[in-house]
């Protein structure tokens, strides 16, 4: 039986937190490093692109904005929060898995749309700074493209290039949904909102958010659809083991 305390520090947790905090402190204190570097190496790139590589999807979850702490705060506090309570319960390599799982799953959706995107995005982009509609522009490209006219396919590629993510927020998203599923319905409060919400009206506000921002292409700079990727891998393995009965762990309720 796997023994529950909300004071507790599992190692997992701890551990996670001290690496994203110890990178984020290189990239800081290194920032032409981490911008040329680790960001240009071992941050998500678009899978179209000559800069992607198999492992990114696992090490881009530990890099975050080298400019400010926020990015990287707030990710960390919110893993301190729930995933230390949910590694209590589900012990630490079952939460260890749980995590990559929803953070590798949030790197697939997030390739899965810049694949769905990227050449719309290229052709609105380039036709608003010729004053043409995008129509019409999307014929110019596809002939192009067609012809192989080096200048648009270098600046394609050059755009492919410039598709990146980083951050553990998919991850933590999914961290999130696990602490919904296994406490739905404890109290909890919300910057400047006194009033208590349940954890798992909570949860489902965050997600109809990172849809709608999503789909808005409001906060460009925030990968929502990654978020939301995070969230629906963590499903998918919640459903699992709400099925097999092993969702609050061996004993735990």
């Amino acid at each position: 039986m796997n023994s529950y305390s909300s004071g507790n520090w599992p190692p997992v947790t701890k551990n996670l937190i001290i690496i994203n905090g110890l990178i984020w402190l290189v990239e800081f204190l290194f920032r032409n490093f981490a911008e040329t570097g680790l960001i240009y190496r071992c941050g998500l790139h678009f899978i179209g692109s000559d800069l992607f590589n198999p492992v990114q999807p696992i090490t881009y979850m530990f890099l975050h904005d080298p400019s400010s702490p926020i990015h990287v705060f707030f990710n960390m506090f919110s893993l301190w929060m729930f995933g230390r309570m949910l590694e209590n319960i589900w012990g630490s390599k079952r939460f260890l898995i749980f995590y990559f799982v929803c953070g590798i799953g949030a790197a697939v959706v997030q390739e899965a749309v810049w694949a769905l995107t990227w050449q719309h995005d290229y052709i609105a982009g380039i036709a608003r700074l010729n004053g043409l509609t995008f129509d019409h522009m999307k014929a110019i490209v596809d002939q192009a493209t067609a012809d192989g006219d080096g200048k648009f396919l270098r600046a394609m590629a050059e755009m492919k290039g410039q598709m990146v993510t980083i951050g553990a927020s998919g991850a933590i998203f999914g961290v999130l949904l696990g602490f919904a599923f296994v406490f739905p319905n404890i109290p909890m409060y919300l910057f400047f909102i006194p009033v208590p919400i349940k954890a798992k009206y909570m949860v489902i506000g965050y997600a109809v958010l990172e849809f709608w921002f999503g789909v808005g292409g409001r906060m460009d700079s925030v990968a929502h659809f990654a978020h939301l990727g995070g969230m629906i891998f963590g499903l998918i393995i919640l459903i699992y083991w709400r099925k097999k009965g092993t969702l609050r762990g061996n004993g735990f309720y």
